[in-house]
């Protein structure tokens, strides 16, 4: 972290008051499933602008076969449009590994935007073994937006049993970005069935019958 303390980043424009989302990963390949979860938490949390932060690599994934960085961004800028969704690279900048680096890095650098931490429930079903998963469930909001396959799974997991004493009705979506922190909310709507691991499945299938 100590890296990450001393370097400035160039982070998107961002003012005192804003609610931003900030939803990471390492996106390979982004999908729209990706923007889904991106919309609907631009929608019913009332957000401002959401952060897509394209991370240099996920610890607990292999980085073999992972494309760049520039790449991915490059994907995730070709599939939004939305101007309020700004895509992002910065945390390859100041060295973080672990988004508890990253949060720690923003709540320091910018204390009074309202920060909302996104994820999909595929990511709730093994956010307990994130680093200092706790902490950072006490430094901003979490979102949690249904994707196919997880929605059961996700809420009987260790994080969710965990935080049910701070979860927050659907209906109250638009104050999260306000609220103290621990606060979390699940979010059901449209989803869509594609994941990045499925997609690089395909990719390697076309290239296994169509070797160049």
């Amino acid at each position: 972290m100590r890296r990450a303390a001393r370097t400035l980043a160039h982070l998107p424009p961002a003012s005192a008051g804003l609610r931003i989302g900030l939803f990471g990963g390492s996106f390979n390949p982004p999908h729209e499933g990706h923007l889904l979860v991106a919309q609907t938490a631009l929608r019913r949390l009332k957000l401002d602008r959401i952060w897509w932060m394209v991370t240099p690599g996920n610890p607990l994934k292999p980085l073999h076969g992972l494309p760049s960085l520039a790449a991915r961004m490059a994907a995730a800028r070709r599939l939004t449009r939305d101007p309020r969704i700004i895509v992002t690279g910065f945390e390859a900048e100041i060295g973080a590994r672990y988004t508890y680096q990253t949060l720690t890095y923003l709540k320091r650098r910018l204390p009074d935007v309202h920060f909302v931490w996104l994820m999909g429930a595929d990511n709730l079903r093994q956010f307990d073994r994130w680093q200092n998963w706790l902490k950072i469930t006490h430094m901003m909001p979490i979102a949690v937006i249904d994707r196919p396959g997880s929605t059961l799974n996700a809420m009987a997991s260790k994080a969710a049993q965990r935080l049910q004493t701070c979860r927050y009705k659907e209906d109250r979506a638009g104050h999260l970005p306000l609220t103290p922190a621990p606060a979390f909310i699940f979010l059901h709507g449209r989803r869509s069935d594609l994941s990045s691991s499925a997609l690089r499945g395909q990719s390697k299938d076309r290239m296994d019958v169509n070797p160049v």
